[in-house]
C-alpha cells in the first residue's frame, strides 16, 4: 500500500511536466491564438458614429431646441408630447414637412428644455445630407461606400435596410428600388 501511495504521489508531481502540451489553440478574430495569448480585437464603439454624425454639418443628437429653431425661418408643426417609458421622458415630434424633415425632441417634463433625440429625412423635398454626403435618393452602392465599415449586419429588413453604427444608435437607411427613401439618425430600438 505504501508503494501504491508513493507511485500515486510521484505521478501527481511528475505528470504535468511529463505530459506538458503546448497551449491549446483557440480561434481569434483574424488568427489562431493560444490560451496564454488572448485574442486582442479592437472593438469599435457602435455609438461612435451616432455621437459624431451631423446632418448638414450642424444637426446632431443632443443639441438644444433653440439651436434648431435658429436654423429655420419657418416654425415646425409640433406634435403632442408623448411619455416614452424607455427614456422616462417626454418626446415631441417637430415636423418640417416642406423640408422632408422630422425631429423628435426629448425633455424631462412637458414644456421643459428640449434636445434632439432623433432625426428623420424623407420625401422629395429633403435635401439634407449626412456627414458623408448621403441624402434621400442616394444609391445602395453610395451608402455602402460611405458607411460600409460601420455597417451592422443581422438586422431585419434585408436589402431594404442598411444600419450604420447600431440599431440602438446609428444611421438607418431605408431603400426602395436601390435608392434611399428615408434616413433616420438615432436609436431605432431601445
Amino acid at each position: 500500500m505504501k508503494h501504491f501511495a508513493f507511485c500515486l504521489a510521484l505521478l501527481t508531481v511528475l505528470a504535468p511536466s511529463a505530459f506538458a502540451l503546448e497551449p491549446m489553440p483557440t480561434c481569434g478574430p483574424d488568427k489562431l491564438t493560444t490560451l496564454d495569448e488572448p485574442a486582442v480585437k479592437e472593438e469599435r464603439d457602435p455609438f461612435e458614429l451616432v455621437n459624431s454624425e451631423a446632418i448638414d454639418g450642424w444637426l446632431k443628437l443632443g443639441i438644444p431646441a433653440a439651436v434648431v429653431m435658429n436654423q429655420f425661418a419657418l416654425r415646425p408643426v409640433k406634435g403632442d408630447y408623448e411619455f416614452w417609458g424607455a427614456y422616462v421622458a417626454y418626446v415631441q415630434s417637430w415636423h418640417y414637412s416642406h423640408l422632408g424633415l422630422t425631429i423628435d425632441m426629448i425633455s424631462e417634463q412637458i414644456g421643459g428644455e428640449q434636445a434632439v433625440l432623433s432625426v428623420s429625412l424623407a420625401g422629395p423635398n429633403s435635401t439634407f445630407t449626412t456627414a458623408r454626403g448621403i441624402k434621400v435618393g442616394s444609391t445602395w452602392a453610395e451608402v455602402e461606400a460611405a458607411y460600409g465599415e460601420e455597417r451592422e449586419y443581422g438586422t431585419a429588413g434585408g436589402e431594404h435596410i442598411f444600419v450604420a453604427g447600431s440599431i440602438y444608435g446609428g444611421l438607418i437607411f431605408t431603400f426602395e428600388d436601390d435608392r434611399v427613401t428615408e434616413i433616420f439618425l438615432g436609436a431605432g430600438a431601445e
